[in-house]
């Protein structure tokens, strides 16, 4: 197991909590997520597959026979309904629920894995019962931290640091962004990362390139190498984006280095629990407005962290987001990654922890422009 025993058992307590006050017996997890979160396993969704979780008492697994015991290998109690792939998951969930007699099932009504049509497959197996929206309630649960989610994290930010000097240092004259992906990609696997996949590495033009592709167009003098870096250990992830330009910076690309920089320390530095998430956005926002390093800020300036199941849809946790309209404030326990971009190409960010005493931040490279190539 990831996490000892009593650290579920605090989660299911929490869970249980809210349960209570919605006056719910149980509840269906099955977001991959959700299932790591409270099972310490999960899998991709090629066949339907979820927890049942009751008010008392262990949860089940419904599981496919195919995955059982890879569930029992790192599932944390091994209550189970193992069905073939003949069989009907969505049915064997009905059972449980009827055999459990609940009348009120907590469901997660914006899951990945609750299309309409198997949803009302299942709604038509269990009439009478009453399914009340847990959409609000699942992924608040893993916004703060525990201290071994945490240690977890740390690891993954030490490979980002390590790989980020790499990449840098194989960006030679004649190499490409694919060159520097292939050595962040052999990095992650030599340092202990779950896989090979590093975020994107692209060219930076504008301030909207985050999400662009690799090349094989050898970098030009005066391009910047965008790269951003995701590794995941155990699926928790840390997020690094540095910016490396091919040759001496123009004074105009220092300049634009250095305001955002200065811009997003003061920003990380607000980060103090209780802080307010639309007050500690609006010192990026305004302040790259501000400065001219950017037109307009149109996109949020940093959402959470943690695990992200490797096959799951959504790559970004957006369950906090800062934003003009955030509300919400700031607790110990919560990581997040925040980053920025300005027209001249470049981009910044850091996988950011809040603690008690203030901002940590877990990724500890230096906050610079690179050069390419350069060797630290």
């Amino acid at each position: 197991m990831l996490f000892p025993e009593k650290e579920y058992a605090e989660r299911l307590r929490r869970l249980r909590a809210i349960m209570a006050e919605r006056d719910v017996e149980m509840v269906i997890a099955d977001e991959a997520e959700m299932l790591h979160y409270f099972t310490g396993f999960a899998i991709s969704e090629n066949i339907y597959r979820a927890v049942v979780i009751p008010m008392q008492g262990t949860p089940t697994m419904i599981v496919r026979r195919l995955d059982e015991q890879p569930f029992l290998n790192v599932g944390w109690f091994d209550n189970r309904r193992a069905f073939h792939d003949l069989e009907d998951p969505v049915a064997i969930i009905a059972d449980v629920i009827k055999s459990g007699g609940a009348k009120r099932i907590g469901l997660d009504m914006n899951s990945y894995c609750m299309p309409a049509k198997r949803f009302n497959h299942l709604t038509g197996l269990l009439p009478g019962i009453t399914f009340i929206d847990f959409s609000d309630a699942f992924r608040p649960l893993r916004l703060n931290k525990s201290p071994r989610e945490i240690e977890v994290m740390r690891k993954a930010a030490a490979i980002a640091d390590t790989t980020m000097l790499r990449a840098v240092a194989a960006a030679v004259p004649g190499a490409s962004s694919r060159t520097a992906a292939a050595v962040a990609s052999s990095s992650f696997i030599e340092l202990g990362a779950d896989f090979g996949r590093t975020g994107p590495i692209t060219v930076g033009r504008g301030w909207n390139f985050l999400h662009g592709k690799l090349s094989d167009d050898p970098l030009q003098l005066g391009d910047v190498l965008h790269l951003e870096l995701v590794p995941k250990v155990s699926g928790y992830c840390a997020r690094l984006m540095r910016p490396a330009v091919m040759g001496a910076p123009s004074a105009e690309l220092s300049e634009a280095a250095a305001g955002l920089i200065e811009i997003q320390d003061r920003q990380i530095a607000a980060m103090v629990p209780g802080a307010v998430a639309s007050e500690v956005d609006a010192i990026m926002r305004e302040g790259a407005v501000d400065a001219g390093l950017r037109d307009d800020y149109v996109n949020n300036t940093g959402y959470t962290l943690g695990y992200y199941f490797e096959q799951a849809p959504r790559t970004s946790d957006f369950t906090r987001l800062f934003t003009p309209e955030a509300g919400w404030r700031l607790e110990a326990g919560m990581t997040f990654h925040m980053y920025t971009s300005a027209v001249a190409g470049i981009a910044f960010s850091e996988t950011v922890l809040v603690t008690e005493d203030g901002p940590e931040c877990l990724t500890k490279i230096e906050r610079k422009l690179f050069q390419c190539g350069e060797v630290s």
